[in-house]
């Protein structure tokens, strides 16, 4: 069943009993639903049934946790401008409020991005973070250099030399399926997203950190992974051969199986 949180703010789903002690944000384009296998998998059928046993008042089957829409996906409505990673985070930073922290915090691809600023930002409330499949750039990434027929495009609607309609077929002929697919201000969202680095973040957290990845990623590559390890204070990092970048859907008990160890 479909709850609000922060007076509206927010929907998703909490599962087990309150206060919460673990928050889970999903990636691009998904929504809260993805990680019913994770903290509820009685409740999403016996075939991913839980994994790692259960903590303190917590029942076999259910975490206590909380899992949301992030603005703009599902049922929360989009942000009211181009947020980054870090505008998001203190927006989510809210939902503790309603929780017990200090918290667990899972997060997935554009979820996990949103996890570390979190944890870089508000230290005494995040406990432990999972992240998995999550395009933690740094530094280190080489910039992505558009194609050469879509710099010319952009070049020539500058110059008034191509119209706005020719404009956006060439940014849908050229961009992502995530590009293609995200309208209005989450345009803007993903782009900004695209040019954030992490290197600060990821020096900012000091809880310890699981790093859930498949090897098998081609959103989010493995090497990633063992890069942002080299960055963190506390990091230790599962490597699940065959996994692509849906962990949450292929690997939950994994997933499940780490967020219990963060719990102590």
């Amino acid at each position: 069943m479909l709850q609000s949180f922060v007076g509206g703010r927010f929907f998703g789903r909490a599962t087990g009993s309150a206060p919460a002690r673990v928050l889970a944000l999903h990636g691009w384009g998904r929504t809260h639903r993805d990680f019913d296998a994770v903290l509820a998998p009685a409740a999403a059928g016996p075939a991913d049934g839980g994994a790692g046993g259960a903590g303190p008042g917590e029942t076999p089957d259910e975490l206590d946790a909380i899992a949301v829409d992030l603005p703009g996906f599902g049922a929360t409505p989009p942000p009211p401008e181009a947020w980054g990673t870090a505008d998001y985070a203190a927006a989510v930073a809210d939902v503790l409020d309603e929780m017990a922290p200090p918290v667990v915090v899972l997060g997935h691809s554009f979820g996990g991005l949103v996890a570390v600023q979190l944890a870089a930002a508000r230290p005494e409330a995040v406990r432990g973070l999972v992240l998995t499949g999550a395009p933690l750039r740094t530094s280190d990434d080489a910039p992505r250099r558009p194609a050469a027929r879509f710099r010319l495009a952009r070049a020539l609607n500058r110059a008034g030399l191509l119209s706005d309609a020719r404009m956006e077929e060439a940014r849908r002929r050229h961009g992502s399926a995530d590009y293609r697919a995200a309208e209005g201000v989450m345009r803007q969202v993903l782009v900004k997203r695209l040019g954030e680095r992490y290197d600060g973040a990821l020096a900012g957290v000091g809880c310890p950190v699981s790093l859930v990845w498949g090897d098998d990623d081609t959103a989010a590559p493995l090497a990633m992974a063992h890069a942002a390890a080299t960055r963190l204070a506390h990091a230790e990092l599962t490597v699940e051969p065959g996994a692509g970048h849906l962990t949450p859907l292929t690997v939950p008990a994994t997933l499940r199986r780490a967020v219990v160890e963060r719990l102590g």
